[in-house]
């Protein structure tokens, strides 16, 4: 197995900005081609632009398996699948009388049937010493009161991942779960929230997205390891 991934081909859904668009300049910069997927075909272009010469990218709608089937069909062979594609809509977590079926339902969407639907049309792409590296999130170990929904929803990807570990070996899956990560979508609250989010924390600030990149490198290369969920919250466990 490569300890780097010189002459490898990675796909980076949800690659034009914030956690994925980290991963898609770490694999960059360690000699792979990199595609990477978004529905804003504005934002793939600023992307592609901002990248370089090795990547690419396309438009792919992750709630329209038609659009996905599409996307791997152009794509072709690849090496390695990293899914980060994520819904940031606001959404009432709380399960209350005012508690949305409909928009808790949505809330799967993009974050697990977009995940499960993107690993089913790209693995018969996937190289068979490749890997797939899923999206969850911290909040699957530490739940914080008014998340219900958010939690439940990065604990699907886990167990989802764990079931793909086992049902597509030796193709390996893994799953990096993120803390409070400074990327854009976090720029509309007010200024200090995010450091008072993270007061507290053995490493009391936020993380950088370039630093949760590192996980999904590990992944991509580490050939002896699948089914694992790998924790990058600056000890937000132990608070």
């Amino acid at each position: 197995m490569p300890t780097t991934l010189q002459g490898r081909k990675v796909v980076v859904l949800g690659g034009t900005s914030g956690i994925g668009l980290a991963v898609a300049k770490a694999v960059l910069a360690d000699g792979a081609t990199v595609v990477v997927g978004s529905h804003n075909r504005a934002k793939i272009d600023a992307a592609v632009a901002e990248l370089g010469m090795s990547a690419t990218g396309g438009v792919l709608n992750v709630n329209d398996e038609s659009s996905i089937m599409a996307f791997f069909e152009q794509v072709g062979p690849l090496d390695h699948l990293v899914y980060t594609a994520g819904d940031w809509k606001r959404r009432n977590n709380n399960i209350g009388n005012n508690f949305d079926l409909t928009d808790a339902q949505a809330g799967f969407g993009i974050r697990f049937w977009g995940a499960l639907l993107a690993v089913k049309h790209a693995m018969p792409m996937i190289a068979p010493d490749g890997s797939i590296t899923l999206t969850g999130g911290v909040l699957a170990h530490r739940p914080q009161k008014g998340a219900a929904l958010s939690t439940a929803i990065a604990g699907a990807a886990e167990h989802l991942m764990r079931g793909l570990a086992v049902d597509l070996a030796p193709l390996r899956v893994n799953l990096v779960a993120p803390g409070l990560i400074a990327t854009e979508v976090w720029s509309r609250l007010p200024e200090g929230a995010m450091q008072t989010m993270v007061d507290g924390q053995p490493l009391p600030r936020p993380g950088l997205p370039e630093e949760v990149a590192e996980a999904y490198l590990y992944f991509m290369r580490a050939g002896y390891t699948t089914g694992q969920v790998a924790i990058v919250d600056g000890g937000r466990l132990f608070m």
